[in-house]
């Protein structure tokens, strides 16, 4: 069976435009979506009335959930493969469980009930920090989320690790049939005495074409393999985070790595996917990678 796009789901705004952008995924990609909504209702269950329908309220109310979300699916795109499941769990347990079996999670960026303040849902934030398998968070403007850029954008670390990042990036701009635009960070050390200037001028030339040759390195594979694909290298100076941030302003998609580490449970995120799940103006893809 083909592994299902899988959407968290909770009738907020959010959730809404996470369902519509993973409508289109999973079109491109030619997947089954799959949309859940989960919920503690069962906790719950004596201290809400029962609509008359002889069932708790919070279970009527996650049935009405699902079934609102698929018709909205089935309606951007008639011919979908679409299913749905209410689960009496909380949100982020039955997304995590579910991440094995799934193509990728997708979240909205901000769930019912979120302080109007919050960058960044707390579910949203904990399933991209600890799933096994992609997560995107949909977040950003309306052109940003349709696609409109033509762009898909991936982070280049100093970790070798990153091959499924950039895989996932090329598979993106290859069913997309965008650019894909690779950028590899450089920085340089604060500035040089005036009368270093050559050699400092020389040291940034350095950095930059080592950054160009990471970049070269890291895509070797992907160009072979995805010679259709145009790829643009990008060595950029500046903390990689704020690179990456312009970026996602003429983007449709940034994807990044984060290490999962065996044994560790906190919240397996570096700065620079930390920094794009709460800022970046596009979807923001993190893709999970070994230790």
């Amino acid at each position: 069976m083909e592994p299902p796009l899988v959407v968290g789901v909770d009738g907020s705004d959010s959730s809404l435009a996470a369902v519509d952008w993973a409508v289109d995924e999973a079109a491109r990609h030619g997947l089954p979506l799959h949309l859940v909504h989960a919920s503690l209702w069962e906790s719950y269950e004596g201290s809400e009335p029962s609509f008359g329908t002889g069932r708790p309220a919070g279970e009527v109310m996650a049935d009405h959930i699902v079934a609102s979300c698929v018709e909205r699916a089935r309606r951007r795109d008639p011919g979908l493969r679409v299913s749905g499941t209410a689960l009496p769990a909380d949100a982020e347990s039955a997304l995590l469980r579910l991440g094995p079996e799934a193509f990728a999670l997708v979240t909205g960026a901000r769930g019912r009930g979120e302080i109007a303040g919050m960058l960044l849902g707390s579910v949203s934030l904990a399933v991209a920090a600890r799933a096994v398998c992609p997560v995107v968070v949909v977040r950003g403007a309306e052109p940003n989320r349709r696609g409109a850029f033509g762009r898909v954008v991936v982070g280049i670390g100093d970790a070798s690790g990153g091959a499924g990042a950039v895989r996932f990036a090329v598979r993106e701009a290859a069913v997309r049939g965008g650019t894909l635009t690779a950028v590899r960070a450089w920085r340089n050390p604060a500035q040089e005495p005036v009368d270093h200037m050559l050699i400092a001028d020389d040291a940034a030339r350095l950095r930059e074409e080592r950054a160009a040759t990471g970049l070269d390195d890291a895509l070797r594979t992907a160009v072979r393999e995805n010679p259709q694909v145009d790829i643009c290298r990008r060595p950029a100076e500046g903390p990689a985070h704020r690179v990456l941030l312009a970026a996602s302003a003429e983007a449709d998609l940034v994807v990044v790595g984060a290490a999962r580490r065996h044994g560790h449970f906190g919240l397996q995120l570096g700065r620079v996917a930390h920094t794009l799940l709460h800022h970046a103006e596009c979807p923001v893809a993190v893709v999970p990678q070994p230790g």
